[in-house]
Protein backbone atom coordinates (compact mmCIF):
# COMPACT_ATOMS: atom_id res chain seq x y z
CA UNK A 1 0.00 0.00 0.00
CA UNK A 2 1.38 3.62 -1.21
CA UNK A 3 2.62 5.38 1.76
CA UNK A 4 1.35 9.13 2.85
CA UNK A 5 2.62 11.84 5.33
CA UNK A 6 0.26 14.43 7.28
CA UNK A 7 2.05 17.21 8.48
CA UNK A 8 -0.12 18.00 10.81
CA UNK A 9 -3.48 16.30 12.37
CA UNK A 10 -6.50 16.84 10.11
CA UNK A 11 -10.11 16.58 10.08
CA UNK A 12 -11.46 12.60 10.79
CA UNK A 13 -13.07 12.93 7.43
CA UNK A 14 -10.10 13.55 5.52
CA UNK A 15 -7.71 10.80 7.44
CA UNK A 16 -10.53 8.33 6.82
CA UNK A 17 -10.28 8.50 3.39
CA UNK A 18 -6.75 8.47 2.97
CA UNK A 19 -6.26 5.68 5.37
CA UNK A 20 -8.46 3.81 3.09
CA UNK A 21 -6.68 4.17 -0.06
CA UNK A 22 -2.97 4.46 2.24
CA UNK A 23 -0.26 4.07 4.91
CA UNK A 24 -0.74 7.30 6.60
CA UNK A 25 1.65 8.77 9.16
CA UNK A 26 0.83 11.46 10.90
CA UNK A 27 2.42 14.56 12.50
CA UNK A 28 1.44 14.31 16.36
CA UNK A 29 2.09 17.83 17.00
CA UNK A 30 0.37 20.95 17.30
CA UNK A 31 3.70 23.03 16.02
CA UNK A 32 4.60 22.22 12.28
CA UNK A 33 7.68 19.70 12.23
CA UNK A 34 10.75 20.50 11.70
CA UNK A 35 12.34 19.87 8.26
CA UNK A 36 15.10 17.04 9.38
CA UNK A 37 11.49 15.18 10.10
CA UNK A 38 9.92 16.29 7.14
CA UNK A 39 12.22 14.91 4.80
CA UNK A 40 12.23 11.27 7.03
CA UNK A 41 8.69 10.94 6.39
CA UNK A 42 8.70 11.84 2.85
CA UNK A 43 11.67 9.24 1.80
CA UNK A 44 9.44 6.63 0.50
CA UNK A 45 5.51 8.44 1.04
CA UNK A 46 3.56 8.82 -2.48
CA UNK A 47 1.87 11.48 -0.67
CA UNK A 48 2.77 14.57 1.22
CA UNK A 49 -0.45 16.66 2.94
CA UNK A 50 1.43 19.88 3.78
CA UNK A 51 -0.06 22.91 5.45
CA UNK A 52 0.84 27.12 4.87
CA UNK A 53 3.30 27.08 7.65
CA UNK A 54 5.41 23.89 6.32
CA UNK A 55 8.19 25.06 3.87
CA UNK A 56 8.43 22.80 1.42
CA UNK A 57 11.70 23.54 -0.49
CA UNK A 58 14.11 21.65 -3.36
CA UNK A 59 16.05 19.79 -0.66
CA UNK A 60 13.08 18.52 1.32
CA UNK A 61 11.02 17.71 -2.41
CA UNK A 62 14.49 15.61 -3.56
CA UNK A 63 14.38 13.82 -0.87
CA UNK A 64 10.75 12.43 -1.87
CA UNK A 65 11.51 10.07 -4.28
CA UNK A 66 8.22 8.90 -4.79
CA UNK A 67 6.22 11.67 -4.17
CA UNK A 68 3.48 11.53 -6.72
CA UNK A 69 1.65 14.53 -5.05
CA UNK A 70 1.84 17.56 -2.81
CA UNK A 71 -1.45 18.34 -1.22
CA UNK A 72 -1.31 21.97 0.54
CA UNK A 73 -4.23 22.73 2.66
CA UNK A 74 -4.79 26.29 1.73
CA UNK A 75 -5.63 28.23 -0.59
CA UNK A 76 -2.01 29.98 -0.93
CA UNK A 77 1.09 28.03 -1.80
CA UNK A 78 3.96 30.50 -1.65
CA UNK A 79 5.50 28.05 1.07
CA UNK A 80 6.36 25.11 -2.06
CA UNK A 81 8.74 25.66 -4.59
CA UNK A 82 6.49 24.85 -7.19
CA UNK A 83 9.58 25.12 -9.67
CA UNK A 84 11.49 21.92 -7.96
CA UNK A 85 8.16 19.91 -8.00
CA UNK A 86 7.22 20.68 -11.11
CA UNK A 87 11.01 19.12 -12.21
CA UNK A 88 10.14 16.12 -10.36
CA UNK A 89 6.84 15.51 -12.03
CA UNK A 90 4.80 16.35 -8.54
CA UNK A 91 1.40 17.50 -8.64
CA UNK A 92 1.08 20.33 -6.10
CA UNK A 93 -3.01 21.24 -5.17
CA UNK A 94 -4.18 23.38 -3.04
CA UNK A 95 -7.96 23.66 -1.52
CA UNK A 96 -9.49 27.12 -3.32
CA UNK A 97 -13.22 28.26 -2.53
CA UNK A 98 -14.48 25.57 0.22
CA UNK A 99 -12.80 29.02 2.62
CA UNK A 100 -14.31 31.81 0.34
CA UNK A 101 -17.30 32.77 3.13
CA UNK A 102 -14.83 31.56 6.38
CA UNK A 103 -12.30 34.23 5.36
CA UNK A 104 -14.65 36.78 4.19
CA UNK A 105 -16.30 36.64 7.13
CA UNK A 106 -13.24 36.87 9.40
CA UNK A 107 -12.38 39.86 7.19
CA UNK A 108 -15.72 41.95 7.84
CA UNK A 109 -15.47 41.20 11.70
CA UNK A 110 -11.74 42.23 12.08
CA UNK A 111 -13.00 45.40 10.32
CA UNK A 112 -15.78 45.95 12.16
CA UNK A 113 -14.10 45.61 15.40
CA UNK A 114 -11.55 47.84 14.66
CA UNK A 115 -14.23 50.30 13.49
CA UNK A 116 -16.15 49.79 16.31
CA UNK A 117 -13.10 49.20 18.97
CA UNK A 118 -14.77 46.14 19.83
CA UNK A 119 -11.26 44.94 21.74
CA UNK A 120 -10.71 48.49 23.34
CA UNK A 121 -14.24 48.23 24.87
CA UNK A 122 -13.91 44.42 26.41
CA UNK A 123 -10.82 45.44 27.81
CA UNK A 124 -12.43 48.71 29.22
CA UNK A 125 -15.00 46.57 30.71
CA UNK A 126 -12.80 43.77 32.33
CA UNK A 127 -10.30 45.89 33.88
CA UNK A 128 -13.22 47.69 35.90
CA UNK A 129 -12.44 51.34 34.18
CA UNK A 130 -16.38 51.63 32.76
CA UNK A 131 -18.54 53.59 35.30
CA UNK A 132 -21.28 54.94 33.63
CA UNK A 133 -22.47 55.33 30.13
CA UNK A 134 -21.46 58.85 28.67
CA UNK A 135 -22.23 60.03 24.91
CA UNK A 136 -18.30 60.45 24.03
CA UNK A 137 -16.92 56.97 24.98
CA UNK A 138 -15.11 54.69 22.94
CA UNK A 139 -16.88 56.03 20.02
CA UNK A 140 -16.06 53.90 16.24
CA UNK A 141 -16.79 54.58 12.80
CA UNK A 142 -20.11 54.15 10.97
CA UNK A 143 -20.08 51.83 8.08
CA UNK A 144 -22.85 53.19 6.39
CA UNK A 145 -21.87 55.16 2.98
CA UNK A 146 -18.23 54.89 3.53
CA UNK A 147 -16.00 53.82 0.78
CA UNK A 148 -14.62 50.13 1.05
CA UNK A 149 -11.65 49.69 -0.93
CA UNK A 150 -10.60 46.24 -1.95
CA UNK A 151 -7.60 44.86 -3.43
CA UNK A 152 -7.62 41.96 -5.39
CA UNK A 153 -11.33 41.22 -6.21
CA UNK A 154 -11.34 37.53 -6.25
CA UNK A 155 -13.19 34.88 -4.47
CA UNK A 156 -12.38 36.29 -1.24
CA UNK A 157 -12.21 39.78 -2.13
CA UNK A 158 -15.76 39.43 -3.85
CA UNK A 159 -17.50 37.37 -0.86
CA UNK A 160 -16.46 40.99 1.19
CA UNK A 161 -17.84 43.14 -1.65
CA UNK A 162 -20.87 40.99 -1.03
CA UNK A 163 -20.90 41.77 2.71
CA UNK A 164 -20.17 45.11 2.68
CA UNK A 165 -23.61 45.52 0.31
CA UNK A 166 -25.63 44.42 3.42
CA UNK A 167 -23.86 47.58 5.41
CA UNK A 168 -24.75 50.21 2.07
CA UNK A 169 -21.17 50.94 1.96
CA UNK A 170 -19.60 52.17 -1.12
CA UNK A 171 -17.09 49.68 -3.25
CA UNK A 172 -14.29 50.21 -5.41
CA UNK A 173 -11.98 47.50 -6.39
CA UNK A 174 -8.56 47.31 -7.98
CA UNK A 175 -6.30 44.78 -9.22
CA UNK A 176 -4.36 44.17 -12.59
CA UNK A 177 -6.93 43.08 -14.80
CA UNK A 178 -10.71 44.28 -14.38
CA UNK A 179 -13.33 42.14 -14.28
CA UNK A 180 -16.46 43.67 -15.72
CA UNK A 181 -18.69 40.57 -15.14
CA UNK A 182 -18.55 41.32 -11.11
CA UNK A 183 -18.46 45.01 -11.42
CA UNK A 184 -22.27 44.53 -13.14
CA UNK A 185 -23.25 41.32 -10.71
CA UNK A 186 -21.75 42.40 -7.29
CA UNK A 187 -22.20 46.22 -7.76
CA UNK A 188 -18.32 47.74 -7.89
CA UNK A 189 -16.30 49.85 -9.10
CA UNK A 190 -12.81 49.95 -10.77
CA UNK A 191 -10.61 52.21 -9.92
CA UNK A 192 -6.25 52.59 -10.27
CA UNK A 193 -4.71 51.95 -7.11
CA UNK A 194 -3.68 55.11 -6.09
CA UNK A 195 -7.18 56.18 -6.55
CA UNK A 196 -8.27 53.41 -4.38
CA UNK A 197 -6.17 54.32 -1.59
CA UNK A 198 -6.91 57.88 -1.54
CA UNK A 199 -10.94 57.65 -1.00
CA UNK A 200 -11.41 54.52 0.94
CA UNK A 201 -12.03 54.66 3.81
CA UNK A 202 -11.14 50.79 4.55
CA UNK A 203 -8.74 49.42 2.22
CA UNK A 204 -8.90 45.54 2.53
CA UNK A 205 -5.83 43.25 0.85
CA UNK A 206 -6.92 39.85 -0.79
CA UNK A 207 -3.98 39.08 -2.96
CA UNK A 208 -1.77 36.05 -3.53
CA UNK A 209 2.03 36.44 -2.06
CA UNK A 210 4.12 37.71 -5.23
CA UNK A 211 6.76 39.18 -6.43
CA UNK A 212 4.71 42.03 -7.56
CA UNK A 213 2.27 42.01 -4.03
CA UNK A 214 5.44 41.61 -1.47
CA UNK A 215 5.24 44.56 0.17
CA UNK A 216 2.98 46.54 -1.90
CA UNK A 217 1.56 48.70 0.67
CA UNK A 218 4.27 50.47 2.41
CA UNK A 219 5.27 53.65 3.40
CA UNK A 220 4.62 55.26 0.05
CA UNK A 221 0.88 53.68 -0.02
CA UNK A 222 -0.22 53.82 3.49
CA UNK A 223 0.87 57.80 3.11
CA UNK A 224 -1.32 58.26 0.33
CA UNK A 225 -4.51 56.82 2.08
CA UNK A 226 -7.05 59.25 4.18
CA UNK A 227 -6.15 59.84 8.31
CA UNK A 228 -9.08 58.77 9.11
CA UNK A 229 -9.11 55.67 7.15
CA UNK A 230 -8.58 51.86 8.26
CA UNK A 231 -5.67 48.57 6.58
CA UNK A 232 -7.50 45.03 6.78
CA UNK A 233 -5.25 42.54 5.96
CA UNK A 234 -6.61 38.80 5.55
CA UNK A 235 -3.67 37.81 2.61
CA UNK A 236 -0.34 37.06 3.57
CA UNK A 237 1.61 39.10 6.33
CA UNK A 238 4.14 40.01 3.83
CA UNK A 239 2.20 41.89 1.26
CA UNK A 240 2.49 44.91 4.18
CA UNK A 241 5.26 46.41 5.47
CA UNK A 242 5.01 45.96 8.84
CA UNK A 243 7.40 49.01 10.23
CA UNK A 244 5.77 51.36 7.90
CA UNK A 245 2.49 50.46 9.25
CA UNK A 246 3.68 50.56 12.68
CA UNK A 247 5.08 54.42 11.64
CA UNK A 248 1.52 55.32 10.01
CA UNK A 249 -0.39 54.37 12.91
CA UNK A 250 1.74 55.74 15.52
CA UNK A 251 2.02 59.18 13.48
CA UNK A 252 -1.65 59.24 12.73
CA UNK A 253 -1.39 58.71 9.12
CA UNK A 254 -3.97 55.81 9.03
CA UNK A 255 -6.96 55.86 11.82
CA UNK A 256 -6.14 52.19 12.19
CA UNK A 257 -5.71 48.04 11.15
CA UNK A 258 -6.76 45.08 11.85
CA UNK A 259 -4.30 42.21 10.54
CA UNK A 260 -5.09 38.28 10.60
CA UNK A 261 -1.44 37.05 9.00
CA UNK A 262 1.94 38.82 9.58
CA UNK A 263 5.64 39.07 8.21
CA UNK A 264 7.16 36.52 10.60
CA UNK A 265 4.13 33.98 12.35
CA UNK A 266 4.26 33.31 15.31
CA UNK A 267 4.02 37.52 15.68
CA UNK A 268 7.32 37.81 17.81
CA UNK A 269 6.30 38.98 21.55
CA UNK A 270 8.54 42.09 20.68
CA UNK A 271 6.68 43.30 17.81
CA UNK A 272 5.50 47.04 18.52
CA UNK A 273 2.41 46.08 16.83
CA UNK A 274 1.19 44.20 19.96
CA UNK A 275 1.49 47.55 22.11
CA UNK A 276 -0.79 49.61 20.08
CA UNK A 277 -4.23 50.11 21.12
CA UNK A 278 -5.51 51.29 17.32
CA UNK A 279 -4.75 47.98 15.93
CA UNK A 280 -7.00 44.38 16.03
CA UNK A 281 -4.63 40.77 15.83
CA UNK A 282 -5.93 37.79 15.07
CA UNK A 283 -3.78 34.31 14.83
CA UNK A 284 -4.28 33.41 10.87
CA UNK A 285 -7.23 32.30 11.53
CA UNK A 286 -9.47 33.43 8.52
CA UNK A 287 -10.21 30.06 7.46
CA UNK A 288 -10.76 28.97 11.33
CA UNK A 289 -13.87 27.46 11.24
CA UNK A 290 -14.96 23.61 12.06
CA UNK A 291 -16.70 23.56 8.40
CA UNK A 292 -14.48 24.93 6.66
CA UNK A 293 -11.11 22.87 7.80
CA UNK A 294 -12.77 19.57 7.64
CA UNK A 295 -13.98 20.69 3.60
CA UNK A 296 -10.35 21.87 3.09
CA UNK A 297 -8.81 18.87 4.59
CA UNK A 298 -11.08 16.61 2.69
CA UNK A 299 -10.52 17.98 -0.80
CA UNK A 300 -6.56 17.66 -0.24
CA UNK A 301 -7.20 14.23 0.72
CA UNK A 302 -9.09 13.54 -2.70
CA UNK A 303 -6.61 14.98 -4.64
CA UNK A 304 -4.03 13.03 -2.72
CA UNK A 305 -6.09 9.37 -3.59
CA UNK A 306 -6.62 10.64 -7.11
CA UNK A 307 -3.18 11.10 -7.94
CA UNK A 308 -2.31 7.61 -5.81
CA UNK A 309 -4.35 6.13 -8.27
CA UNK A 310 -2.92 7.70 -10.92
CA UNK A 311 -5.36 9.80 -11.98
CA UNK A 312 -4.98 13.88 -12.31
CA UNK A 313 -6.33 15.77 -9.27
CA UNK A 314 -8.16 18.60 -8.79
CA UNK A 315 -7.09 21.94 -8.11
CA UNK A 316 -3.13 21.76 -9.24
CA UNK A 317 -1.44 24.75 -8.94
CA UNK A 318 1.38 23.97 -11.41
CA UNK A 319 0.01 22.57 -14.52
CA UNK A 320 3.60 22.73 -16.41
CA UNK A 321 3.82 19.36 -14.87
CA UNK A 322 1.23 17.49 -16.84
CA UNK A 323 3.29 17.93 -19.71
CA UNK A 324 6.12 16.95 -17.81
CA UNK A 325 4.34 13.63 -16.58
CA UNK A 326 3.12 13.01 -20.18
CA UNK A 327 6.64 13.23 -21.61
CA UNK A 328 7.87 11.06 -18.82
CA UNK A 329 5.53 8.36 -19.82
Amino acid sequence: MKKVYITRQIAEEALKLLRENANVTVHSGTLPPKKNEIIKNIRDAHGLVALLTDQIDAEIIDHGKQLTIIANVAVGYDNIDLEAATRKGIYVTNTPGVLDDATADLAFTILLAVARRIPEADSFVRSGQWKGWSPNLLLGSDLRDKTLGIIGLGRIGSEVAKRAKCFKMKIVYYQPQRDLEKETNIGVRYVSLEELLSISDFVSLHVPLTSETRSMISRRELNKMKKTAYLINTSRGQVVDEEALYEALTEGEIKGAALDVYDKEPISPDNPLLKLKNIVLTPHIGSATLETRTRMAVLAAENTVKALKNEIPSCIVNPQVLEHRKNKT
